[in-house]
């Protein structure tokens, strides 16, 4: 399914993503508790709307920079240092559905349906990684999906491979205030991909900044609970404290997602 450089092989590859998403049991709940003070829908939740796939070179330079020290560290691990002979890594977006981003988009306290997308949604996404990299073997191909490898790391809130980076290298969004990724289906989703030594055609980024997808509106700046975002960025450790408050209140799910949720680039880019 996933050798060979035809770009259609792309979205033959989304299609059967978003199929599986459909049918899979992971991507709903069936019935919640409310876990917080926000009001609970009593319907069913489906987690994720279809998802985005786009595809990076092994090799693009990009790779290289993400070790300085002012992007992510020496420990990111590139494509290559994963797989030996990686050609191309296969990057997609989870689009929260908008029952979950509704349901969050008061202020204050994160709503139930936010945190069984974070948790509930993070085993779903943890499924799909590892679905795609066992397409890729039963192909003939050599993939793994890094988020699911006995290697990946993350040490003083910095990991060896970040899905966000890889998103952006890939071309599917570019980064925000509040340091989220803006997909054209917007920020408020989750990210996953694998590594694989199959030719794929890399897909265009149409791009060229970092930024270039959000406006700074700063409408997140009032939504962060913990007050971690300003005009020039976000502070990485005001965030994880609000996140580890949460996870005491609602162990084993958290979540906040205040910053993806109510603001213009919460489903589409803002710019």
């Amino acid at each position: 399914m996933l050798v060979g450089g035809d770009p259609m092989l792309l979205t033959e590859l989304e299609k059967d993503v978003a199929g599986w998403l459909a049918a899979s049991t992971l991507n709903g709940i069936a019935r919640m508790e409310a876990l917080s003070t926000a009001p609970v829908s009593a319907a069913p939740l489906r987690i994720f709307d279809p998802p985005l796939l786009a595809v990076a070179d092994a090799e693009d330079p990009l790779w290289a920079r993400l070790k300085a020290a002012e992007v992510i560290g020496p420990e990111h691990r590139s494509p290559g240092e994963w797989l030996p002979g990686a050609r191309s890594v296969v990057s997609y977006f989870l689009p929260y559905s908008e029952t979950v981003r509704r349901a969050n988009r008061g202020q204050g306290t994160t709503a139930t349906e936010w945190l069984y997308g974070r948790w509930e949604g993070d085993q779903c996404n943890v499924a799909l990684a590892r679905r795609l990299a066992q397409a890729a073997l039963a192909a003939g191909a050599q993939a793994l999906a890094p988020m699911v490898d006995g290697r990946y790391r993350v040490v003083q809130g910095r990991s060896n491979w970040s899905e966000r980076h890889a998103a952006f290298i890939a071309g599917l969004g570019t980064f925000s205030l509040s340091r989220s990724l803006i997909t054209r289906r917007g920020s408020a989703g989750r990210f996953g991909s694998i590594i694989t030594d199959a030719v794929l055609e890399p897909t265009p980024r149409p791009y060229q900044g970092l930024t270039e997808y959000c406006s700074e509106c700063g409408s997140c700046i009032p939504r962060c609970p913990p007050g971690a975002i300003g005009p020039s960025g976000k502070d990485h450790r005001l965030c994880k404290a609000h996140l580890d408050a949460t996870l005491a209140l609602y162990a084993p799910r958290y979540g906040c997602g205040k910053c993806q949720t109510g603001v213009p680039c919460e489903a589409s880019p803002s710019a």
